[in-house]
């Protein structure tokens, strides 16, 4: 499976992981195959330099106005400013099996991850290839 995004969109989160020491994250918007849109939330993990978790006021905002017609939730992203593109064990324990997407910003690249569930843990993560349109 792919998911489509435009170079200009990638470009954008990928500059504001490299802004920051610490972990920054965000929500991902669009549609099945299509990262359409992003919006960027406050770390408030108790230790932001190595983990991250998003603002619930701009989680929950970003829900009611889903249910009102506004853009479709699929996943987030977050930044390993130190480290590597690959979930964490700490993104392992965190995650739910939900399917949701998982853009994750490692010092040299970005990539793509689906949250399903797993077999020995509660969450696998599986690879999406990136369409950069």
């Amino acid at each position: 499976m792919m998911v489509a995004i435009s170079r200009g969109l990638l470009e954008q989160i990928v500059a504001l992981g490299r802004s920051s020491r610490d972990e920054v994250c965000g929500l991902l918007f669009g549609r099945a195959g299509t990262i359409e849109g992003f919006q960027p939330a406050a770390n408030v993990a108790p230790d932001p330099a190595r983990h991250f978790e998003l603002d619930p006021a701009i989680l929950i905002a970003a829900h009611r106005s889903a249910r009102t017609g506004g853009p479709a939730i699929v996943g987030h992203y977050h930044s390993h400013p130190s480290g590597v593109a690959i979930p964490s064990v700490t993104d392992v324990a965190c995650a739910s099996p939900d399917g949701s997407l998982w853009l994750i910003l490692g010092s040299e690249k970005a990539r793509l991850w689906r949250a399903r569930p797993g077999t020995i843990v509660n969450v696998q993560f599986v690879e999406v290839m990136l369409d950069i349109r």
